[in-house]
């Protein structure tokens, strides 16, 4: 099935489409980013809040995700105990972004205290420039660190909490030279940026970093390169970008296959590997390392979104399904400021569906992950997730 990759980089593309990983140029939020935004509520009352979805597109991906942003929403505020939410929907014509300001500035209009969506990075950071005035928060489905900031919370996983997961369990078991390999995008550049900070901010050394092409050819083509620099350079690990339905699957084979050990430098992983049945099964990711979300949490989300709508949810739904939560046990305690950025960035965080999360001051946020690692053609998990915050890898 491997050999088939005769053009990584639309399957790279394909990957990314399910993942939520826009990576798209916008410009930054216009406010302060230490502002307390947020307008106060009446607990009393059902907490107005608007849910900005790609629905109206001519992609029919995207009008699926908005049902199941939907879906998932709509989940979560049959869960809620102690609080109340009215939920209003506007689609955001896929993600564009005149269409998200203009549906985040009637949302407002229409009395939403706060909103949850949209999806992509220029639509998300569309929505919180529009409203930037107009003190309300926007907890968007997106993981592009560049729209994060003022107004505006990325609840998408982002490479930076992936990387410090990671570069933290490695260190702690005396990995302490990383080579980073990086397919050569946006996306590629952005992970390679956030593994370097990561390295370095946990006292190890970067100690060779290495970029290819996109596509089968390229990654053939400068495998020789790639295995030399890391043999050169003596890392005892080697941090890729690499996604498991595009350029994974080669450079994992490629590399040994040129004489890379895999056992003095074993492979770390930005992407999760348990995501194609077949990824176990090659050589090259054997005890290797990867982060992946709390799976307990996890099933039962989707469980429960299966016996509610009768279909499994899109990866990404559980997003819409975290921000009603945190909303929710917000305004459950009484808290007229429940969606104020003081509030939102409660360093204990809040529980969902792939395990305990928390916004940060900056507009990002913090997961619990899992490590794992591939033995005898079996995912097995290393560490689990952390249940709270304060424990292992926080």
């Amino acid at each position: 099935m491997f050999a088939r990759f005769t053009h990584a980089r639309k399957a790279f593309a394909r990957f990314f489409a399910v993942t939520a990983l826009f990576w798209l140029a916008a410009c930054d939020v216009t406010l302060a980013p230490d502002a307390n935004v947020g307008q106060s509520i009446n607990v009393s009352e059902p907490v107005q809040v608007a849910l900005l979805v790609p629905g109206g597109s001519s992609n029919e991906t995207d009008n699926q995700l908005a049902q199941n942003f939907e879906n998932a929403a709509r989940l979560a505020i049959a869960d809620l105990e102690g609080a109340d939410v009215d939920l209003r929907v506007y689609n955001t014509s896929g993600g564009n972004p005149q269409q998200a300001a203009l549906a985040a500035t009637q949302a407002v209009s229409d009395g939403a205290k706060i909103i949850i969506g949209p999806l992509f990075g220029e639509a998300a950071n569309a929505a919180g420039v529009a409203i930037a005035g107009r003190d309300v928060n926007v907890l968007a489905f997106s993981n592009n660190p560049t729209v994060a900031g003022g107004n505006v919370f990325i609840l998408g996983a982002t490479f930076s909490n992936t990387a410090e997961r990671l570069v933290q369990y490695a260190s702690r078991q005396g990995i302490s030279r990383f080579a980073v390999l990086h397919g050569q995008d946006l996306s590629g550049t952005v992970g390679r940026d956030a593994i370097i900070a990561a390295v370095q901010a946990n006292g190890s050394q970067v100690v060779a970093v290495e970029g290819y092409p996109l596509s089968q050819q390229g990654i053939f083509s400068s495998t020789r390169r790639l295995v030399s620099r890391v043999q050169q350079s003596g890392a005892n690990a080697v941090f890729t970008t690499a996604g498991a339905n595009a350029d994974l699957p080669i450079l994992a084979t490629a590399l040994p296959d040129a004489g890379m050990s895999t056992t003095q430098s074993p492979f770390i992983g930005l992407t999760r590997w348990d995501t194609l049945p077949q990824l176990v099964a090659l050589p090259g990711l054997e005890g290797g390392l990867f982060a992946m979300p709390d799976q307990s949490p996890a099933m039962l989300f989707s469980s429960r979104y299966q016996a509610t709508y009768g279909t499994m949810p899109h990866p990404l739904a559980g997003l819409a399904y975290d921000g009603i939560a945190a909303i929710g046990a917000l305004a459950a305690t009484g808290n007229t400021q429940a969606v104020t950025k003081q509030a939102l960035t409660q360093p204990q965080g809040f529980r969902g569906t792939s395990g305990v999360f928390r916004l940060m001051p900056n507009g990002m946020n913090e997961r619990g992950l899992a490590v794992a690692t591939i033995q005898d053609n079996q995912v097995v998990i290393l560490e689990q997730a952390p249940r709270s915050f304060g424990g292992a890898g926080f």
